[in-house]
């Protein structure tokens, strides 16, 4: 047994209502610098739906993740190091931007410069890559107006595999929002798919991360990535990536898509695992036994035995306390209600998911009967608008038993919970009907309802001891060095570069498309300080005076 700590988390779809919060929190945060317009750490997608980028689900065109070769042993999708050689200054398995999109803005300067006239001067979309007009095609959460119509149905890979039990008349039609940040995985395919080696998993956490000195832009961890989480950033040519806010999970404090979460559907804890298990579980024959071989990876914290590896393995003590109160690890191996997404990837991601359990009650309300009665509720699953067919594709790798169980079990909640709060006696064969005891229900509800920050949020923080290689890992894994790390002395990397938005675009552009590195094209007129004594003028700091300007 060797134990180590992993970050991890787990989303209740139930409570998801794409607002898109945690989306626009995480791209201010961390990627609002040029040559990351078009990156999302986290995005919503709405389900049924083509996600982001364009159908990367379909590992059959991508080629991400792992699979078995005919020794039964784990082996890239996209081929080993012969095959990544042939390739590397060409990759042909990447998304293109089109495929995420082009990001833009809108010539405002045409409103807010043109003269009167007749008719009302229209700010066209101008690429923030080319700096030309434009037609807006596709965008990151494209999919918002178009869930479940017959719209998505030819480009989902998920629901190709189930079309025959999918209903998508209008009157009918299902929609789900998922939220996706990077997995972190306890396999990554990105981490092995990288020729330099810039991609690593910090032994402390587990949190996958990107060396910005390493990475020298192969690309190869985007066609790896199965989730296609990782980014390219043209500008510094490096590659991005989500880093689980490590900066402030340091410190004990959740991630920014978490924190900012209107819904509160977000759970952060620490899961103890066994690391000699990794390959074996991930090398499972058959897809449908994934999920439950990565639950036999993870450790129970309150064990003795555990506990005295953990120590060896030199996991402080209040880890081990934190990862006892873990909503996560009681999400996914006490309650065992969470899910994880595409586990036949074969990279055991460690951001797990609740599945929606919502639109059961609607279905019941329709027919006219009581839709919180247990037995209507029961039988309902099985006439579920979003079927448990398209849900297990989802998270069980096809399996449709572990889903209809989780489903069940939230239903018996639902039921369960409405005869305490209506002032009736609670009816202990719910629970009894889904293998659960009436206190383990109570505190499955407490958890998914009305858990508190501190509940939500189980998050120990770095040890002083660990100060100064925390530090090291700060300068190495900044998300760009435009973002942090290495600022440029001279050119326009000076004191790091803004962000672009409508008010720096044109200027940007003239910049960008300069023939010298900065504009104006004399560079002789721009001031050097860096050698300046203090005393007197430096020249070009002030503009020449008249008489000076008319000497020969």
């Amino acid at each position: 047994m060797r134990v180590m700590a992993q970050m991890a988390m787990v989303m209740n779809l139930d409570k998801c209502i794409g607002c898109h919060t945690c989306s626009v929190t995480c791209k201010q945060a961390w990627t609002n610098r040029t040559g990351t317009e078009y990156v999302w750490f986290n995005n919503v997608e709405t389900r049924p739906g083509q996600g982001y980028p364009r159908r990367y689900e379909d590992q059959e065109e991508w080629k991400g993740g792992w699979t078995l070769n005919k020794r039964g042993r784990l082996e890239l999708k996209a081929g080993g190091r012969l095959r990544k050689l042939l390739t590397i200054f060409s990759n042909p398995k990447m998304p293109s931007i089109s495929d995420y999109y082009e990001p833009w803005t809108y010539d405002y300067a045409t409103l807010t410069d043109a003269p009167a006239q007749e008719h009302t001067p229209v700010a066209r979309p101008k690429s923030l890559l080319s700096g030309e007009d434009m037609k807006i095609e596709w965008s990151s959460n494209w999919d918002d107006d178009l869930g479940g119509s017959a719209a998505t149905e030819k480009h989902d890979p998920m629901l190709r595999k189930i079309a025959d039990k999918v209903k998508l008349e209008f009157e009918q039609t299902f929609m789900f929002y998922l939220p996706r940040i990077c997995e972190h995985c306890l396999n990554p395919s990105c981490a092995a798919s990288c020729p330099s080696g810039a991609i690593y998993k910090r032994s402390e956490d587990g949190i996958v991360l990107v060396d910005q000195d390493r990475c020298r832009g192969w690309r190869m961890c985007i066609s790896g990535c199965p989730y296609k989480k990782v980014y390219f950033n043209h500008r510094t040519g490096k590659a991005e990536k989500c880093t689980f806010c490590f900066p402030r999970v340091e410190v004990g404090l959740p991630t920014v898509c978490s924190e900012t979460c209107v819904g509160r559907l977000r759970y952060i804890g620490l899961m103890l695992y066994d690391a000699d298990k990794v390959l074996e579980a991930a090398s499972t024959p058959d897809e449908h036994d994934l999920y439950e071989a990565q639950r036999d990876v993870f450790l129970d914290p309150d064990d003795p035995d555990v506990q005295r590896e953990a120590e060896k393995a030199g996991i402080p003590r209040d880890w081990v306390q934190a990862a006892q109160r873990s909503p996560v690890y009681a999400l996914i191996n006490r309650f065992k209600i969470a899910l994880p997404l595409h586990p036949e990837y074969r990279t055991m991601p460690m951001v797990w998911y609740v599945p929606p359990l919502s639109p059961v009650v609607d279905v019941v309300k329709d027919t006219g009967e009581d839709a919180e009665d247990q037995g209507n509720l029961f039988a309902a699953i099985d006439a579920l608008r979003i079927p448990v067919e398209y849900l297990a594709e989802l998270f069980t790798a096809g399996d449709v038993a572990p889903v209809d169980g989780v489903l069940k079990k939230l239903a018996a909640m639902r039921s369960y919970m409405r005869d305490i709060n209506m002032g009736r006696d609670p009816n202990g064969a719910i629970p009894q009907a889904v293998a659960m005891s009436e206190e383990e229900m109570y505190d499955m509800y407490r958890l998914l309802a009305i858990a508190k920050y501190d509940e939500r949020y189980v998050i120990p923080p770095a040890h002083a001891e660990q100060a100064h290689a925390l530090e090291e890992l700060a300068t190495e894994c900044a998300v760009s060095e435009y973002g942090g790390g290495n600022p440029e002395i001279f050119g326009e990397g000076s004191g790091g570069v803004d962000p672009i938005a409508v008010e720096n675009f044109q200027m940007l552009k003239d910049r960008q498309t300069s023939d010298t590195i900065a504009s104006p094209s004399d560079r002789s007129a721009r001031v050097n300080l860096l050698n300046w004594d203090g005393k007197g003028t430096p020249t070009g700091m002030f503009p020449p005076r008249a008489d000076e300007t008319e000497k020969p």
